[in-house]
């Protein structure tokens, strides 16, 4: 379950930085969010992957 989580969460990671890219390429905001915003976003959601990956790991772990 938290797996599924942190993947879904590097996934929009990947999409928040593929829209920072093209609001670069494009010079223009999409939606109203900016390529630094995006990346801040990106960055946020990458973070939360890796704690959700890294606690259901050492949760597993202790189960065992």
């Amino acid at each position: 379950m938290m797996r599924n989580v942190a993947l879904g969460l590097i996934i929009l990671a990947a999409v928040g930085l593929l829209s920072a890219i093209a609001s670069v390429f494009m010079g223009s905001s999409i939606m109203g969010v900016s390529a630094e915003q995006f990346s801040r976003i990106c960055s946020n959601l990458a973070l939360i992957a890796i704690a959700l990956a890294v606690w259901f790991k050492k949760w597993k772990i202790e189960e065992d």
